[in-house]
């Protein structure tokens, strides 16, 4: 038997709630139930273990647990609910702390999570399918060996800096290619500092090798799953998405099946505005920077690109860029187009279809034109009253900033591979 997958409890519907604070080796525990604390102790960090404890001592009541995600992964999660129980997989930051409280104990926090979830004010992580947590094992060896490589990069050119050695002419189109490292090896230095760039640049040269072979992985795993392979042939029709953004992008969102509405995509990748408003006044601030960074600076990277393929974008990112002072316009403008590039890749993995431009070209911004940021709500308020007008004049609604509408244009059939 397995549990129905939730991100939520209702409380009324169970009878004992299991708080877990987990760690390598073990998991402190507390049982309460609707009325009182039955008991806290220290258990074995062992799915078996659990199960018959539980099994034994509350066979006849209905069981909810908890636990907080980290590096133990999600091995306790599918056991429990192979076995039948519903748990909650939380991250640490959602999970209710008094402000006060400047003691922590894997005890005190075991109580917490068992409190809290008796309570309801506990909402679960989407907890990501086998493939899927594969796939993210794939990026995450991408993440680290592009650091890597990048690191030895740097490492050899403040070698030559600290020792006075010019770095070998190039131009930015071959900067690391083989005949610049080629030149490397040549360099005319002492046997000591020879010795340690050849170290540096046979390092250099594995992490390459690497990179290709982590990148020929992550391609067949994708090819071999026809439903990953559908997921990235649609994002990749999206402009300024490719092969190394859309595997990480689909990594870390999971089955396309989870996504239930256009913002919550933005909001996951923590490209919305903060807020703190009261009342009739409303002040939204910076982006919330909540998420996976590297995802979310991938996206921004990948925005440059979308604007200079669809001329939609880039004329949104000129109307944004024209609302703000000169030293802020191009990061506020860019992280916009940014925000839309979730929209439509909301659309095209949910409505299962390829994204496909009407227009095509660039216009890079003048930089001379000194564009006046808005000093009131009024400016945004036409700004809207623009969009809308444009919406209602517009056959197809492309890309606007209306949050319910289908973003680009689409094919009706499926693009054949």
């Amino acid at each position: 038997m397995v549990a129905k997958k939730s991100h939520t409890i209702v409380p009324l519907e169970y009878d004992i709630f299991f708080g877990m604070d987990v760690d390598k080796k073990s998991a402190a525990t507390t049982i309460v139930d609707h009325y009182k604390e039955i008991r806290s102790i220290t258990m074995p960090n062992n799915a078996d273990m659990i199960i018959k404890y539980t099994q034994k001592r509350f066979s006849d009541k209905k069981v909810a647990f908890v636990y907080e995600s980290g590096p133990t992964g999600y091995g306790l999660y599918d056991q429990l609910t192979q076995a039948g129980y519903t748990c909650l997989v939380v991250a640490p930051s959602t999970v209710p702390t008094p402000p006060g409280s400047q003691v922590k104990t894997n005890r005190i926090d075991g109580r917490k999570l068992a409190t809290s979830l008796r309570g309801g004010e506990l909402t679960g992580i989407r907890v990501p399918s086998r493939k899927y947590r594969d796939l993210r094992h794939l990026t995450q060896l991408l993440k680290v060996t592009t650091k890597q490589s990048r690191n030895y990069k740097c490492r050899i050119k403040a070698l030559l800096l600290v020792e006075g050695i010019p770095y070998p002419n190039t131009t930015k189109y071959d900067h690391w290619a083989n005949n610049t490292i080629c030149k490397l090896e040549t360099l005319d230095c002492n046997p000591e500092i020879r010795f340690k760039l050849d170290s540096l640049l046979e390092n250099l040269r594995f992490h390459r090798q690497q990179l290709l072979k982590i990148k020929k992985k992550i391609r067949h795993f994708c090819k071999n799953d026809s439903d990953i392979a559908d997921s990235i042939m649609f994002l990749l029709s999206l402009p300024g998405i490719g092969w190394i953004i859309a595997p990480v992008l689909l990594a870390r969102i999971g089955d396309w099946r989870n996504l239930k509405n256009v913002r919550e995509l933005a909001g996951f990748i923590g490209l919305t505005p903060s807020e703190k408003s009261t009342g009739d006044k409303v002040n939204k601030g910076n982006i919330t920077r909540i998420g996976d960074s590297y995802l979310r600076n991938m996206l921004i990277e990948g925005a440059w690109s979308s604007i200079r393929k669809d001329a939609e974008l880039n004329e949104f990112y000129q109307r944004v860029y024209d609302r703000h002072p000169n030293n802020i316009a191009a990061r506020k403008a860019i992280v916009a187009v940014a925000r839309k590039l979730t929209t439509r890749i909301f659309a095209v993995l949910t409505e299962r279809r390829v994204y496909t431009l009407e227009h095509k070209g660039y216009n890079k911004p003048d930089k001379k034109r000194k564009p006046n940021a808005p000093e009131d709500a009024s400016t945004l308020r036409r700004t809207v009253k623009y969009e809308l007008k444009r919406a209602k004049s517009s056959p197809v609604l492309t890309g606007s900033t209306c949050e319910k509408e289908t973003p680009g244009h689409f094919y009706a059939q499926r693009a054949v591979s």
